[in-house]
């Protein structure tokens, strides 16, 4: 075949495909990174070398930005064809993310999970760990940047999201998959554009970071009540980058103090710049200090914020990186 004889790394972070469930209780992580490799059927007939790394055995919830950059620079040293991550469902969309930021070299990284744990009739797990292997093993994938293999669907990691709570589909992306695996074929049918690079190497200290929802009728009080305790504030407004006219004075105090990008909520789509031009559009926030997000959804656009103020980036350097997002 024509990946064979290629050698990918597998490193199991915990999550759902790792776990099994006890006679009482319910599932937790237990499977280490040779159980899941042992439990794939076909992978033997593929001819690809796997190694295997038991970094982690957390639920995704559990994982951390430390957790995550430390995989991120085991990874760079690494003389293989590719990686492949097996973590729990809850954060992939920001580990994907994130290791797209941080990592270099054209090596597919790929991740994956399962929504259904061992112990389950239909797991899912084997499945997803095959193709995201057939993935990092192929040459068509290299180049591109961070994947999550999904169902045999390829989703680049900036649009990737968890849309489901307990779908095997619960992966979906805007505008849709980049690929998909077929017949032991990997196809990549689009190659979207490279995402900014963050050298953590001039990283110079911690950060933190939230992202805060407005709702009907919100009045500020919580965006002031969080904005006192971050260093940066993703705002994940209604549909192209709207607030209630009640928080617009908030979100201009503390767009004066710190990076404040503006998201939508919506999941697909962006925020728009010169649309509207009520209190609280696009529009008005924008001219405030605010930064837009563009197409980067809230919680990839934290990611993003919380690496560059690692680096001590100013709010010009922060503007800069979500404007060269597309």
């Amino acid at each position: 075949m024509a990946d064979s004889n290629r050698r990918v790394a597998v490193f199991s972070l915990g999550g759902t495909i790792a776990m099994t469930a006890k006679t009482s209780g319910g599932a937790t992580p237990t499977l280490s990174a040779d159980d899941l490799i042992a439990a794939v059927p076909g992978l033997a007939d593929t001819g690809i070398s796997v190694e295997v790394n038991n970094f982690r055995q957390l639920p995704g919830a559990s994982l951390g930005f430390s957790d995550l950059l430390e995989l991120a620079a085991a990874i760079e040293q690494l003389p293989v064809d590719g990686v492949v991550i097996t973590q729990g469902t809850d954060t992939i969309e920001e580990t994907s993310y994130l290791l797209g930021l941080v990592t270099t070299g054209t090596k597919p990284i790929v991740i994956t999970g399962a929504m259904r744990n061992a112990s389950m009739a239909g797991a899912d797990g084997p499945a997803n760990v095959l193709a995201a292997i057939r993935v990092a093993a192929s040459t068509e994938a290299r180049g591109q940047d961070c994947m999550v293999v999904f169902g045999e669907e390829i989703h680049a990691a900036r649009w990737v999201r968890k849309t489901h709570a307990t779908s095997p589909t619960a992966f979906t992306s805007y505008p849709g998959p980049i690929g998909y695996v077929a017949e032991e074929r990997v196809r990549i049918m689009t190659r979207p554009g490279d995402s900014p690079k963050i050298d953590l190497r001039q990283a110079t200290g911690t950060a933190r970071t939230a992202v805060v929802t407005v709702g009907l009728g919100d009045d500020g009080t919580v965006l002031r009540a969080i904005g006192d305790h971050v260093d940066g504030l993703v705002v994940a407004a209604f549909g192209a980058g709207h607030v209630p006219m009640a928080c617009v004075d908030v979100l201009t105090d503390l767009a004066k103090g710190m990076p404040v990008i503006l998201a939508t909520r919506t999941g697909a789509g962006p925020v728009l710049r010169h649309t509207y031009g009520f209190p609280g559009s696009e529009s008005d926030l924008l001219s405030r200090g605010l930064i837009s997000a563009g197409p980067l959804d809230p919680i990839k656009a934290r990611i993003l914020l919380q690496l560059l103020l690692m680096t001590s980036a100013d709010k010009d350097q922060v503007a800069q990186s979500l404007s060269a997002v597309s």
